[in-house]
């Protein structure tokens, strides 16, 4: 065997050793009189410190055909109300609930009861029972049906 050929097989062996050593020491350890994964532990300490995401304030919508005419909506602890905006124009579409989970999620949807004490007498208000909204990402999203024309909107926090 000529040199360069015992350096490459002596190479081998010993990376094959390292190997052997290295999933070795990857095994579980010996009881220490701990008990639980330390690491798993910090992880849900973590989870456990989340706080909910907080969506109150303005918020404007991004996707609309004509710099305009949009929608707004503002959030409060527990409700939303979103308007129609034109120019010299503000009506109101939507009046509901708003349910952000506990547990710090930053992606979930939510279904809205409409407040109808609101939204019975405005005549560009949405008359369903409940609405969906998706936040995610940080925007908001929800579909409109207006004139038999269905589009999502997206607004973005202000």
């Amino acid at each position: 065997m000529n040199a360069a050929a015992a350096k490459t097989v002596s190479a081998l062996a010993l990376l094959a050793l390292m190997g052997v050593g290295i999933v070795g020491c990857a095994g579980n350890p010996a009881s220490n009189g701990t008990t639980g994964d330390t690491k798993s532990s910090t992880a849900e300490e973590k989870q456990e410190a989340l706080e909910p995401v907080d969506l109150t304030g303005e918020w404007k919508q991004t996707n609309s055909n004509d710099p305009e005419s949009f929608q707004t909506a503002t959030i409060t602890a527990d409700t939303i109300e979103v308007f129609w905006n034109a120019p010299d124009t503000k009506s109101l579409y939507w009046a509901g609930t708003v349910a952000v989970p506990e547990d710090g999620s930053t992606s979930f949807t939510w279904d809205s009861a409409n407040d109808k004490s609101k939204t019975d007498s405005a005549i560009l208000a949405s008359g369903d029972d409940t609405k969906t909204f998706t936040f995610d990402n940080g925007e908001l999203s929800y579909d409109v049906t207006a004139m038999g024309t269905t589009m999502t909107v997206r607004l973005t926090q202000e």
